[in-house]
């Protein structure tokens, strides 16, 4: 809750700090008036933008909010002005300090000659400058430019595990992992009819649903449901609970979900014929907690079926040590979203927020894969792609 509020508080109170020290700039730099207007404008359509989307949130607003300004929002509150935006006031700040400093221990000389001989033309120093100060704002309408047609984007992620202890009928069991649709503000529309073809497409005997079917709002889950419904898989499908499906209304999003018909998990188990033999899908409900999930892996091994070939569903990957502890020899999981902001396949955000992150880690005769997700929460992923993951078991 005090993250929440400093985010509700501090991006329009730094935002409007900011906005007032880059006028000021501007204007010391004689900017014609029209640029600063134009400047002025850009920022307000950023401040306008979060409240719009503060009072959606709320219901204060039942007007939709187009993609591109959730894109800008986030792109601003989140990378531009607390990367860029205050930094660059600081250091400014610093520097006229410095500035002061060194002119008062050196003797006095006379008045400098103005760097603009001609009052209200555009120099290149006037126009370099006003690039320098307007460079948050201009880098957030850019990146927002180039996201937003990615936003609809994702790829088949085609893995091959191997596991010693596959049952030989089990051999070649191909598996659609779908993890962090996030419906809602950026997975909508026709990107629901994509998601669900192209898992059809895949014509699996299993598809397992990893959890954050939605983004936060309960508005969304009918559409969500019905992509689900529409996907078709041979032996079945499954899903568990993600974060992000919970922070409207839990008891609300399991009874609509359950309701619905699709099977959800939650500390549960099904079992299911696969090609002839048995197969156990475990499930376990969301937790940000090593020590509580260790927990409810150890509830859903209790319900071990002897005969059959067990998997788990996770939500968060660190899961996976305690799968692995009770023998489970597969675990599908998603949340990390590949790390998101990634500098490489294994550098950047991912590593740094969690042990595994995106991909197939085996440990032993373990196995677990991590989903980057099919939609999306935030606009921007780099070296982090959306995907489906086509999932093929292999008798190691």
């Amino acid at each position: 809750m005090g993250i929440f509020k400093f985010i509700v508080f501090g991006i329009p109170f730094f935002s409007f700090v900011w906005w007032i020290w880059a006028d000021r700039r501007l204007k010391a730099m004689k900017v014609p008036g029209t640029w600063r207007i134009a400047f002025g404008l850009l920022v307000t359509t950023l401040l306008a933008g979060f409240c719009w989307i503060l009072l959606a949130r709320n219901e204060g607003i039942s007007l939709p909010i187009p993609p591109a300004m959730y894109a800008l929002v986030l792109l601003w509150g989140i990378i531009f002005l607390p990367l860029t935006g205050l930094p660059m006031m600081l250091g400014w700040a610093v520097l006229t300090l410095g500035k002061k400093i060194l002119k008062r221990q050196q003797p006095a000389n006379n008045a400098p000659l103005s760097t603009d001989p001609i009052p209200g033309a555009i120099t290149r120093r006037k126009l370099l400058g006003t690039a320098a100060v307007a460079l948050p704002v201009l880098a957030t309408f850019a990146a927002t430019g180039i996201c937003l047609p990615r936003l609809r984007q994702f790829r088949i992620r085609e893995l091959t595990v191997s596991l010693s202890d596959l049952p030989d009928a089990l051999d070649g069991l191909r598996i659609a992992q779908i993890s962090d649709t996030h419906v809602g503000k950026f997975t909508r529309g026709p990107m629901l009819r994509e998601i669900t073809d192209a898992t059809n497409r895949l014509d699996v005997d299993l598809v397992l649903l990893t959890g954050d079917l939605i983004d936060n709002s309960l508005r969304d889950l009918p559409a969500a449901l019905e992509m689900v419904k529409g996907m078709t898989a041979r032996s079945g499908l499954f899903m568990v609970e993600g974060n992000h499906d919970l922070f409207d209304d839990p008891g609300e999003f399991v009874r609509a979900v359950r309701e619905s018909g699709i099977p959800l998990l939650r500390n549960e188990a099904a079992t299911v014929q696969v090609r002839g033999h048995p197969v156990q899908i475990m499930g376990i409900s969301w937790d940000r907690q090593v020590a509580d999930m260790v927990e409810k892996v150890e509830s859903v091994a209790k319900l071990r079926d002897p005969v059959a070939f067990p998997m788990l569903l996770a939500h968060h990957p660190h899961a996976f040590d305690a799968a692995a502890k009770h023998d489970i020899p597969l675990t599908l999981a998603g949340h990390t979203h590949g790390g998101q902001l990634m500098v490489s396949d294994d550098l950047g955000a991912g590593p740094l927020m969690f042990k595994y992150w995106s991909g197939l880690y085996q440990k032993g005769r373990h196995a677990l894969v991590v989903s980057n997700g099919a939609g999306n929460w935030f606009p921007l992923r780099t070296y982090a792609p959306a995907e489906i993951v086509h999932i093929t078991l292999r008798k190691a």
